[in-house]
Formats: structure tokens, sequence, C-alpha cells
């Protein structure tokens, strides 16, 4: 009697459970790698992911570096639709990201920002409530500097290794060996001349990447910057050659810097115009 009382007792028990496990929304996650973007119409120097999903319900979206999280709150589960990057999201203060919505159906809109509180991620909610599968794409985009092309150690980057993004080939071509990124600082001054305007200049971050790709990060006056960005295409001992670009892409030219073994910037020479106007600039160590 008591056995019969016990089985009749736990079936009750799972029958109570199967109906509340059926009235509660399904949770799920997933997680998927950003491919690199093969744009070529990003300006040198902004950071920019495109997030494209397909949600059907309500979904909570993180983007962490190169990784979307997805934690599904109803509804199918929402899965990728060709979401692509420049960059890895940097998992650093970088100022204030933008976000922009694309495309969309019905409600999305950001939670929060990349910061130290969540471990530098993009939190975005999205609420599809028309039913079926629903487009919603949108674009986080910020400004790149010197450190963004760091190793900090801690994997994430596009390749899998923590670098972010490699082009195929050798270092800055035939003859670089160098396998991570590398940072020069020096700390000086100069001036930066367009035209007749002078600029005075003091520290500089000098930044490469295994592809070849340099970032140069002059401090000005009254806590401004100047950024050079662009591609390393020579080197005899410590001596580089870049061709670079002004952060708004309008002045390029040669840009000559001169390192020594210990990651230090002895000095910078360029001259960049853009056909009508010219820059003149001069950097040493101090």
């Amino acid at each position: 009697m008591l056995k019969a009382m016990k089985h009749t007792y736990m079936g009750r028990i799972g029958m109570m459970l199967l109906a509340l496990s059926a009235a509660l929304p399904a949770v799920a996650d997933t997680q998927f790698r950003i491919r690199r973007t093969n744009r070529d119409d990003i300006p040198l120097g902004r950071g920019q992911c495109d997030i494209r999903l397909q949600v059907d319900g309500e979904a909570e979206v993180s983007v962490r570096r190169d990784t979307v999280f997805i934690r599904t709150i109803s509804g199918r589960d929402a899965y990728d639709d060709g979401s692509e990057c420049n960059a890895p999201l940097p998992d650093r203060d970088v100022g204030q990201i933008g976000f922009e919505v694309r495309d969309s159906r019905n409600e999305i809109r950001m939670l929060a920002e990349p910061s130290r509180r969540n471990d530098f991620a993009a939190i975005v909610r999205i609420r599809d409530s028309s039913g079926g599968q629903g487009r919603y794409h949108f674009r986080l985009s910020w400004q790149q500097t010197g450190s963004d092309y760091r190793n900090d150690g801690r994997g994430g980057g596009f390749d899998g290794g923590g670098r972010g993004y490699d082009r195929p080939g050798g270092f800055g071509g035939p003859g670089f060996a160098w396998n991570n990124v590398i940072n020069f600082r020096g700390r000086g001054r100069g001036v930066a001349t367009l035209n007749n305007f002078e600029d005075r200049l003091s520290d500089v971050d000098v930044n490469i990447d295994r592809g070849g790709r340099i970032v140069v990060v002059f401090r000005a006056e009254r806590g401004r910057t100047h950024a050079f960005n662009g591609q390393v295409t020579g080197r005899e001992g410590g001596r580089l050659r870049a061709d670079v670009a002004s952060d708004d892409r309008r002045l390029r030219g040669p840009m000559f810097i001169s390192v020594d073994d210990r990651q230090n910037v002895n000095s910078i020479n360029l001259e960049a115009t853009d056909g009508r106007d010219r820059l003149h600039l001069a950097w040493d160590r101090r």
C-alpha cells in the first residue's frame, strides 16, 4: 500500500514538473566567431563590426572581442546571418562605442556599452514579436589606436591567436620574420606643419601587426592626437619605411621611422600631401 502511494506521489510530481517546464520559456545559449570582412570602404583607423542575425522571439546578444554570445529568452534559437568585423572589439576603454541599427522589424536597443564591469562586451536586446524569423542588423564602431594591434596574451583575435587579423605572407614583405604584434614607443618632441599652421607633438606610439599594417599615434597639445595608418613597405636595419595616410585618409605619403633594439622610437619624418595641401612632420626622441 505504502509503495503504491509512493509511486502515485512521484507520478504526480513528474506530471507537475512536466507541465511547469512546458509553461516556461525556452532558454538556450548560442555563440559563434565573427568572420573577417572583405570590405575595403571602411576608413583607416576605424573599427567596425556588423552583426547580422535571424531572431524569432526575444534574445540578448553580447559581442565580446571576435565572438557573439546569444541568450535566447523566448522563441527559437537566433543564428548568425553574415556577421563580419574588420577588427576585434577592443577589451579596453576606447571611449564611446557607436551603435547603429541597420535593419530590424521590431525592437532592438543597446543595454550596455563595453566596460570593465561586463568584461568589455556590447550587450544588445532584441524583441521580435511578428512571428517567424526576422532579420536584424546592428553596427558597432569605434576609433582605433595603436593599442588595438597589441597582443595582450589572452587570445580572442580573429586568427585564434590573440593577434587580430593577419595578412598572408611574411611581415611587411621579404626579410621580415617577426611573429607577433610589435609596439615601439618614444618620448620626445616634434612639429607637424600643415601648410603654414604648426602643431607641436610630444610622445608617440607605433604599432605594427604581422601583416605589416602600421598605426602611428602622436600626442599633441590640449589632449589632441594625430594618427596615421598604413603599411610597412621596407626595412633597413633600424630604419622602417611605411606608406601612410592621415586619419581622415586625405593626406598620404612615405613615413620614415628610426627604432632601436629596445623598441624605442628615435625619430620619425613624414611628407604627405593630397595634391593641394602639404604636411611636413619631424619628430625626435629626447
